[in-house]
């Protein structure tokens, strides 16, 4: 029996988990101890979407999802930013002679790229931070001077945080847990009515003022900073979610149930690395050393 999702089980659905099924769907299990430990009690075959990877380090079905996330973190910041939301009452692009909206970038992966593309072409004050500087160099190329790239490090994040009517977090370490890169303190001082949105929350936030959120109630306030922070963000552009998701996911989850996970991994070695739990045990050592449980690698 295979089950495929879009996200992890819910803990109503954790009953319904079987030995030898094969979920198949995002899981981000860094952050979710509770659904692991379940998985391997219950000898479930769990496959993560967010963990298949190519030799080059792509991961071919986190992307899509990545694309719709980043764009959608810059389109809600700047409709949190109006006045009717509690926002600061500023326009992302300004207008002729007055102050455009500053909007920093925490990460220069697919979310960041695409957050920063959407609020370049808003005519926002564009800051991309990375630690790749060779990720650097291709973003200052690819958008040609419209953006600030800077070095991720303690003090820059904290200047340009301040200084930020709008904040992404879009730091990803694939399969662990999001490191917490912007302090209490640094949201503070971004003032009244600015926005923080962190993408990364499906794995923990890399914002430790993040905490999951839901799109019946998706944001909250610290030190008068709007905070949005739901896990699902392309859950309420359903459509292009889907077409996108289905696009990448449907090759490989046609592999798996048409000839099983051992041997679709086996004809498939880019499969391996998504096989996070396995006959009881966590197969994915990322997850593993983030989780503190044992590591027993999959063989084929």
């Amino acid at each position: 029996e295979m089950i495929i999702k879009v996200k992890e089980p819910l803990p109503d659905e954790y009953d319904l988990l079987k030995e030898n099924q094969i979920l198949y769907t995002y899981l981000h299990l860094a952050a979710e101890p509770k659904l692991t430990k379940t998985l391997c009690e219950r000898k479930v075959k769990a496959v993560a979407y967010e963990t298949i990877q190519a030799k080059d380090g792509h991961l071919p079905l986190l992307v899509p999802m990545s694309e719709v996330a980043g764009r959608m973190a810059t389109q809600i910041g700047a409709y949190y930013l109006q006045k009717d939301h509690g926002g600061k009452g500023i326009l992302l692009g300004g207008v002729t002679g007055v102050q455009r909206g500053r909007v920093t970038i925490i990460g220069g992966g697919v979310v960041g790229i695409n957050a920063a593309k959407m609020a370049v072409g808003l005519g926002a004050e564009v800051t991309i931070m990375d630690v790749n500087h060779s990720r650097l160099e291709y973003l200052d190329d690819v958008f040609q001077g419209r953006v600030r790239t800077l070095y991720s490090n303690v003090v820059n994040i904290e200047t340009a945080v301040a200084e930020s009517d709008l904040l992404i977090g879009g730091v990803l370490l694939a399969g662990h847990k999001a490191p917490t890169l912007v302090t209490k303190e640094m949201v503070s001082s971004m003032g009244e009515g600015s926005v923080v949105v962190d993408v990364a929350v499906d794995q923990g936030g890399c914002i430790e003022t993040c905490r999951p959120t839901s799109h019946a109630e998706p944001t909250y306030k610290v030190d008068g900073v709007i905070h949005y922070c739901v896990p699902n963000m392309p859950g309420v552009v359903a459509r292009t979610s889907t077409y996108a998701l289905t696009n990448a996911t449907m090759r490989y989850g046609s592999m798996i149930a048409q000839m099983g996970l051992e041997d679709a991994v086996a004809h498939e070695p880019m499969l391996l690395n998504g096989v996070n739990v396995y006959n009881g045990s966590v197969c994915y050592k990322p997850v593993a050393d983030d989780l503190q449980m044992d590591y027993k690698p999959f063989k084929i």
